[in-house]
């Protein structure tokens, strides 16, 4: 009897991986390009850090967190997502006094107890990236506009930047008490969680995904409209910067974002393809989390995109196989010499298959075919004899005798099979 994976985890099979790895070097191309650097960070913290920083009252904490009470009594869980490990590793290595302005990116496993779903696994991967040290409205509009070339470089063709303000502890309260009131009203007409979070956590209410709050929230007040001086002035020239690079956004009033530290900007990310559910990525600014999590006062921007809503969205070019070469010895005697060409080959950064010598070339030639690889170097008695390679050209299907020599060095190797390639 089999033993099948958990529901909601998946293995990545070769075909995938390499996707995969073609997106995430796409986006560590751009991140680099944009000045962050990468930083690594647990898969295992102290449940506390999401309570307070994701929030209490959010669905990730309350129903979908994987939390439990290690040995010793303390309450870990494996991290839902990024930011908070992020600024966690911030504040405890003191990088506030070293790095006034700091960027860094990170990608890795995250888990969540969700409810299964094309492209929406209980463990799935995320790049995120992080700036501390700018409250300032260039840097959320640099930050737009790094998202926008990411999505580009990932070929996220039809990509959409929604963006909101939620405002700051200045003009937010007021805006809390008129959604607050505005829920009251309706009360009723609420599914089960939101009438319980109403009072604390309010804002939930216009991100919350049953039909029936959608329909009596569908006229609730929005924060746009509460702005303070402050944040109408940030809120604008964010706009404004980003117009001016040609980068679209899309007003999206109702956007709260699932996370309780977000303020002021504050994004997503759509891609098409993908159906109702067509979200592959977001983020926004949080300048009071820092400070929440121990630290000094610092401002903070930064995102993320799910790896596994990337891959079904993106259209981004295949790559060659990786191998280019496949040695096939034909007899044991030849495993020896089989060994040191392929070492040699690989270590000059060549990609090379190395096939079995209790296998026949018949046997050879079908398995290079099938990985996609070109040439079959064949090394038997004659070859041992004479010094010299043979070569199959799978792709005219012909021989090559005397390639070149078995002891030669990779870039003579690779020399003479480009020019028998040519007068092919």
């Amino acid at each position: 009897m089999t033993i099948p994976s958990v529901k909601g985890f998946r293995d990545v099979l070769p075909a995938d991986a390499a996707r995969r790895r073609l997106l995430l070097d796409a986006a560590v191309r751009v991140l680099e390009q944009y000045g962050y650097q990468p930083l690594e960070v647990p898969l295992l913290e102290r449940g506390e850090l999401f309570q307070r920083s994701v929030g209490a009252t959010t669905d990730i904490v309350e129903k979908e967190m994987y939390s439990f009470e290690d040995r010793d009594g303390t309450l870990v869980a494996l991290r839902p997502e990024g930011t908070a490990s992020v600024v966690r590793a911030y504040v405890e290595a003191g990088l506030a006094r070293s790095m006034p302005v700091a960027k860094f990116y990170y990608h890795g496993p995250m888990f969540r107890r969700e409810r299964p779903q094309k492209g929406r696994l209980r463990q799935f991967t995320q790049i995120g990236a992080e700036l501390f040290g700018r409250a300032d409205p260039e840097a959320d509009a640099e930050t737009l506009c790094l998202v926008a070339d990411l999505c580009e470089a990932a070929g996220l063709a039809g990509a959409r930047i929604r963006v909101n303000s939620l405002g700051d502890e200045v003009c937010r309260p007021k805006y809390r008490e008129s959604l607050v009131a505005f829920g009251r009203a309706r009360i009723e007409r609420l599914c089960r969680d939101c009438r319980e979070r109403l009072e604390r956590n309010p804002l939930r209410l216009l991100d919350c995904k049953a039909e029936q709050c959608r329909e009596a929230t569908a006229d609730a007040p929005v924060m746009i409209d509460y702005l303070c001086g402050d944040c109408r002035h940030h809120h604008d020239r964010v706009l404004e910067l980003v117009a001016a690079q040609g980068v679209e956004l899309e007003i999206e009033p109702r956007m709260v974002r699932g996370l309780d530290y977000y303020c002021r900007t504050a994004f997503e990310v759509s891609a098409a393809g993908l159906g109702a559910q067509d979200a592959v990525g977001g983020g926004g600014r949080y300048d009071g989390l820092v400070e929440q999590l121990g630290g000094p006062s610092v401002p903070g921007i930064g995102f993320a995109f799910g790896l596994e809503r990337m891959e079904l969205a993106a259209e981004i070019a295949e790559t060659p196989p990786a191998t280019r070469l496949f040695v096939a010895p034909i007899g044991e005697a030849a495993a020896g010499a089989a060994l040191s060409l392929a070492r040699r080959l690989r270590r000059a950064g060549v990609g090379v298959e190395l096939g079995s010598s209790a296998k026949r070339l018949k046997a050879h030639l079908k398995r290079a075919a099938k990985d996609g690889i070109r040439h079959l170097v064949i090394v038997g008695d004659d070859e041992l004899a004479s010094g010299v390679a043979t070569v199959r050209d799978l792709e005219v299907g012909r021989d090559m005798p005397g390639c070149f020599r078995l002891d030669a060095p990779a870039a003579e190797i690779l020399a003479a099979l480009e020019r028998k390639g040519e007068s092919a």
